[in-house]
């Protein structure tokens, strides 16, 4: 039986709604890279927060 991955929004280390955070567990990084990243995104045409509240919104929390 393979252990598959799952993307799930963060119950602990949330900001915001736990996006980054999620997204950090996900890949095995350091959350505030992910936050770092989503900032870069707003601050380039403002693309990031259209990709969070997206995320929000899609991303179940984890159970």
């Amino acid at each position: 039986m393979e252990n598959k991955k799952k993307l799930y929004r963060s119950k602990e280390d949330v900001k915001i709604a736990g996006v980054c955070a999620g997204i950090a567990e996900y890949f095995d990084i350091d959350p505030t890279l992910v936050r770092l990243g989503w900032v870069l995104f707003v601050l380039m045409g403002g693309s990031g927060i259209l990709g969070y509240i997206i995320a929000w919104l899609i991303l179940p929390k984890r159970p």
